[in-house]
């Protein structure tokens, strides 16, 4: 059987949704969702990645993501595999904790994108979780997160609050949006919009205009085809279009850390270079090939072991926690 189709590309909107091994209970056990928190946050900083909505049940997860790089696969393919590693880590266990390969729904944006969210953001009520009442109190989710002071850079609050009736960013606002979520909970004509079938299956929610432009990106990019077919093949103009990104994040970096690329140590572990490269992973999908290339770091792996290990180092760690707090996201 085929399998869906990936279109990928810079802008593009998704609804992600995938389940435990089974139907296992992944996120039930202390400590599971929040290790899952975690690793979202790492992967939306490192990949560039907009959230609109998610939440973690206790045997699935759903994200409506935004991209600014054909990057959904491999960011999901490092979220779900980090986030593996230390659940099987910490429990002593070996196997897929996730039933294989996640979901993505090409989501229109607007309307339809705000539909999914607030279906994300109602999955605890449908589940018996929490009262509609209680909605936004559900922990696992982006729902509390959105009023709060230190909200992650990751979390975009404008789809949701734009088509909830233009709310404002602010606690009122926020309020008024949980009430309209109580109001699509309980009202029968809204409940049969967010029906489940309609927001998770097939590979696109949004008008049949979307439809046909998605189809028509699909065609242009070769991407027709099973993608069964292009294993282990990144398509030429995806590379150019991610490497273009990651020199233009170099750029930025190195202008915020007063680096000189032009002028380089030609020490392959310099200061320099190895501050460069760990802020370069931690805000891109930068592919340590690329990095040790571009900044003569040697072999790949090499480039990785000089970022792990400054990474490890305190000093050298808060040095690079300071330029970060000073990029762009």
């Amino acid at each position: 059987m085929a399998r869906p189709w990936r279109i990928e590309f810079a802008g593009a909107c998704y609804h992600v949704i995938n389940r435990g091994n089974y139907r296992r209970n992944l996120f039930g056990e202390r400590g599971a969702a929040a290790a899952f928190e975690r690793a979202l946050d790492e992967a939306a900083t490192r990949f560039g990645w907009r959230i609109h909505a998610y939440v973690i049940m206790r045997n699935h997860f759903h994200l409506a993501v935004e991209i600014a790089e054909p990057n959904l696969s491999s960011g999901m393919q490092w979220l779900q595999g980090t986030w593996a590693r230390r659940y099987n880590g910490f429990r002593k266990l070996v196997g897929r904790p996730f039933q294989g390969r996640y979901k993505a729904l090409l989501v229109e944006p607007g309307e339809a994108l705000g539909r999914v969210c607030h279906y994300i953001h109602l999955n605890p009520m449908r589940a018996h979780a929490v009262e509609p009442a209680q909605v936004g109190e559900y922990p696992w989710s982006s729902l509390p997160k959105f009023p709060r002071s230190d909200r992650p850079r990751w979390l975009e609050p404008r789809t949701v609050l734009a088509e909830s009736g233009g709310l404002r960013d602010h606690a009122a606002g926020w309020r008024s949006y949980r009430e309209y979520l109580v109001f699509l909970a309980t009202d029968e004509v809204s409940k049969r919009v967010l029906v489940a079938e309609r927001l998770s299956r097939g590979w696109w929610i949004g008008s049949k205009e979307f439809r046909k432009d998605m189809r028509e990106e699909a065609a242009r990019r070769g991407m027709e085809l099973d993608l069964e077919r292009f294993a282990g093949i990144e398509l030429e103009e995806f590379r150019a279009e991610r490497e273009a990104l990651w020199e233009e994040k170099l750029g930025e970096l190195a202008r915020r850390a007063r680096v000189d690329l032009d002028r380089l140590p030609s020490r392959r572990s310099s200061p320099e270079k190895v501050l460069l490269a760990a802020a370069l992973k931690r805000t891109t999908s930068v592919s340590n090939a690329w990095l040790a290339k571009r900044l003569g770091m040697g072999q790949p792996a090499s480039a990785s072991q000089f970022v792990r290990r400054w990474e490890q180092d305190p000093r050298r760690k808060r040095a690079l926690e300071a330029l970060l707090s000073r990029v762009k996201t």
